[in-house]
């Protein structure tokens, strides 16, 4: 059973770290202010804008212990990660997560929080929310759909979330326990006990920048990994400024993936909003949902 950490009122406290690469504090401040008119408290954490001079938001101890404090503290409800990057598999593993295990709080993030996702869902069997982070908010996405789906999901309302139908798609229905993230870092975690378990699961997949190459290399070690075999449905979101080699890889992403998951007989949907893009929809990993792949269009609901 997963458990499912408490929703947020009024007056609760959102914690917001770094605990992967640099953010400029000036970044988060139309997340903050959005936060509070949402009627949270905000505490900013040292991580972010830190005066770290590489490329993360400070040494591996720094923002360890940042994450572990925030986890510790009961008065903090939920933890927004400023943003992703790289870094949180430097430290997860020197993280105690006794005190989070009791009274569990929602943890905010994509990309590079993938690790995070994974490990509560596989080591702590909590509930979790891949959504937009700190950087979403501004340009005008804290009045946007995808933000404010992330406010949705932490006031407790059960989001819905429907998308175009696609020629590629695979027809059918599905329910399973949603789990996923950027597909990079889950190949990266593969062969480990930190990967989520996904026999019967909704599995959700996004990336950016990565060479076509790579991606069927990435996808291939899922497979071999059983991954891909043992799925009830199949998300793929999107994959933002995918590169191709000066001497052309041969296939277009969509076949790629057919390719991988031609065997299975799963429903399988492209272009869900869920991406490193504007289109980012709050997804609570671990919580039941149903997948429906029609002719029409697609539908996802939490149960």
């Amino acid at each position: 059973m997963i458990t499912i950490p408490p929703y947020l009122k009024k007056g609760d406290t959102i914690a917001i770290t770094c605990p992967a690469g640099y953010m400029d504090a000036m970044n988060i401040k139309t997340c903050v202010k959005t936060l509070q008119q949402w009627g949270f408290q905000v505490l900013i954490g040292k991580t972010v804008g830190s005066s770290s001079s590489n490329y993360f938001s400070g040494t591996d101890e720094e923002r360890r212990d940042e994450l572990q404090a925030m986890l510790d503290e009961p008065s903090i409800k939920a933890i927004l990660c400023g943003r992703g990057g790289y870094g949180v598999t430097r430290i997860i593993e020197q993280i105690n997560f006794k005190a989070f295990r009791k009274q569990p709080k929602w943890i905010i993030g994509f990309s590079d929080i993938t690790v995070l996702h994974s490990y509560l869902f596989s080591k702590c069997k909590i509930a979790s929310l891949h959504a937009p982070m700190a950087n979403a908010f501004n340009k005008g996405g804290a009045k946007g759909p995808y933000v404010q789906s992330l406010q949705k999901a932490l006031t407790g309302k059960k989001n819905q979330y429907e998308c175009k139908s696609y020629s590629k798609n695979r027809l059918g229905k599905a329910t399973g326990v949603l789990v996923g993230g950027n597909l990079a870092l889950l190949a990266h975690l593969a062969g480990s006990s930190l990967l989520y378990k996904t026999r019967g699961a909704i599995l959700f997949i996004e990336d950016v920048g990565e060479y076509l190459y790579n991606i069927d290399r990435m996808l291939i070690q899922l497979k071999r990994a059983g991954v891909l075999k043992q799925l009830s449905g199949l998300i793929i979101g999107g994959f933002t400024e995918c590169k191709d080699t000066t001497r052309p890889f041969g296939k277009k992403l969509e076949e790629i993936i057919q390719e991988h998951i031609a065997e299975y007989n799963y429903p399988v949907c492209f272009h869900f909003p869920v991406s490193h893009a504007k289109a980012n929809v709050a997804l609570k990993v671990g919580i039941p949902v149903s997948l429906n792949v029609s002719a029409q269009s697609v539908t996802m609901k939490e149960l």
